[in-house]
């Protein structure tokens, strides 16, 4: 699976995702009084207002991009009728073209981890039937239950030509409290980076493993150690533009080929149309200041590449 996505960044030349990580207060007014009047100041009102916006962002960017990141959690908020949008917003991306990271962050006992891995890649036994869950092409996964968390996840890449991205360094500013604690003389993530190796050589695709990792953009040298302990593992990189990475600083996630990584922007161009930059869009034309964002986007970090 990583192998298609590689092409897919080579064919558009933009080694970004769209994160649809949607809040009710990114939803312009108009389409949350739409949905509304529908369903009501409901549950399922909400949803509704969501996979709409989430549906004009993906109409004015899919062609420009590679892939999405929709966060789970904005959807779960909501309840069965939260997950069915998320699952209208998978098979929607997926029927524009677009390959879909389910950033879902599981990680259990084997058993349950197991579970997670049938429900978001492979396939679950219903009989002598089988039926996708939310079938998406990459999820992120948590790795801090260690290997018999993660294997099952691995063998569901294999068995369906699937991926993942483990959490090695994550952006958020509390991440060192653990993630950097020294464990014989050396940061938790450079073990946690290791171990990856190890998972990824198991789901080779080509020149990259199925298995990734998630190697945030906030912290510029620790990319820069993780990029040489990691040559054949494609990185995810959140922590672009409303959390402080630059350009400059993604440059180190990257092989000297270009490629090894893909930038995750989601407030940054979902929410475009509330930003200096883009206002003039208005929130009416939302879609079109979130395809401009993703053209600005694609430009700043081409430059550095």
């Amino acid at each position: 699976m990583i192998q298609k996505l590689i092409d897919r960044i080579k064919e558009t030349k933009a080694p970004i995702c769209v994160g649809l990580d949607p809040m009710l207060s990114y939803v312009p007014e108009h389409i949350l009084e739409n949905a509304y009047a529908e369903f009501g100041e409901t549950l399922q009102g909400a949803a509704e207002a969501i996979w709409q916006f989430n549906r004009g962002i993906i109409d004015a960017t899919a062609d420009l991009i590679p892939a999405v990141k929709p966060q789970i959690a904005m959807y779960e908020q909501f309840g069965i009728p939260g997950l069915e949008a998320y699952e209208a917003t998978v098979k929607y991306c997926q029927d524009k073209g677009l390959i879909v990271i389910g950033d879902v962050k599981r990680g259990d006992i084997g058993s349950t981890s197991a579970a997670y891995a049938t429900g978001h890649l492979g396939r679950a036994k219903v009989g002598s039937k089988e039926f996708p869950g939310f079938d998406t092409e990459f999820i992120t996964v948590n790795p801090y239950l260690g290997t018999d968390g993660v294997k099952p996840f691995v063998e569901q890449c294999n068995q369906y030509d699937k991926g993942i991205f483990v959490l090695v360094k994550t952006s958020n500013p509390s991440s060192g409290e653990f993630q950097d604690r020294l464990i014989d003389g050396r940061p938790l993530y450079e073990l946690v980076a290791e171990k990856v190796n190890e998972w990824g050589s198991e789901s080779m695709d080509g020149a990259y493993s199925n298995v990734g990792a998630v190697v945030g953009a906030t912290y510029p040298e620790m990319s820069k150690g993780l990029r040489k302990l990691m040559p054949k593992t494609f990185f995810l990189v959140p922590g672009y533009g409303a959390q402080g990475g630059t350009a400059e600083d993604l440059q180190y996630c990257f092989n000297p080929d270009g490629l090894g990584a893909i930038v995750n922007s989601s407030r940054g161009i979902i929410a475009a149309y509330k930003k200096d930059a883009y206002r003039d869009f208005g929130p009416e034309e939302y879609a079109k200041a979130s395809r401009q964002a993703a053209i600005d986007m694609i430009k700043d970090i081409s430059r550095v590449l």
